[in-house]
């Protein structure tokens, strides 16, 4: 897993706002702290979301937008990509692929952070199949998609030049190698995830909920004294 100071530039693909905050905001939080220039790509607006019915779609993508970029504006994050597929409807394709792609060339990161590329039979709520295709899609932009100037036949990506990412980072894979200490940044996590006002109808219990959640994690992998931690599954790709 690459340290905060070999790392220059990093992007999180995601399938929806809120997701990078359940998995990394914490880890995020501790690398723009680093000075680590940190992007992220929401394949989606989260249209789907929420449980208001009578909120319009339409208006429910907008709310979702800007719960997200308050959120990222918690940790650090100012530069957003929203690649406007549909919530629900997302499939791993060529588009996806060249959409995430084309985000992979022109911000050059060094590690990109997704979701599983694989159904988790442990975890319905981990496995919703946007997150799944989101993970594959991303997946193939980093190999071979990104770094081959040929990919993409009759729909060639124009004026940024190929590039070979270095890791992906994968938060609740069951397999971690990599776990970073997010107890100093905890409450900026919460506080980001808090913005996503309209996905949640008891804040008070999801906060008590994860606060758990993230000293399990921690326990799980050897951090003492009620420390909390993010996990990921590093996967090399040089």
């Amino acid at each position: 897993m690459l340290e905060p100071h070999e790392i220059e530039r990093l992007l999180v693909v995601m399938a929806h706002p809120d997701d990078v905050d359940f998995g990394a905001a914490g880890t995020i939080a501790t690398l723009t702290d680093a000075g680590v220039e940190v992007t992220y790509c929401l394949v989606t607006d989260g249209q789907a979301g929420g449980f208001d019915r009578s909120i319009d779609r339409v208006e429910m993508a907008d709310i979702r937008r800007n719960e997200q970029t308050k959120a990222a504006a918690c940790v650090g994050v100012h530069d957003l990509r929203w690649l406007g597929h549909m919530d629900g409807s997302v499939v791993a394709d060529l588009e996806l692929r060249h959409d995430i792609s084309a985000v992979i060339r022109d911000v050059r990161p060094q590690v990109v952070i997704t979701q599983l590329p694989m159904r988790n039979l442990d975890s319905t709520y981990g496995s919703h199949p946007d997150h799944i295709a989101t993970g594959e899609a991303t997946f193939a932009a980093v190999y071979p998609d990104a770094r081959n100037p040929f990919a993409f036949a009759g729909r060639p990506i124009t004026g940024v030049e190929d590039w070979a990412v270095s890791e992906i980072w994968v938060p609740f894979a069951s397999d971690a190698t990599g776990v970073v200490d997010i107890t100093d940044q905890l409450e900026r996590k919460i506080e980001a995830l808090l913005c996503h006002r309209s996905q949640f109808p008891d804040p008070d219990a999801l906060v008590e909920r994860v606060r758990a959640w993230w000293q399990s994690i921690g326990a799980a992998h050897g951090l003492d004294g009620g420390r909390s931690a993010e996990a990921f599954r590093v996967v090399d790709t040089r």
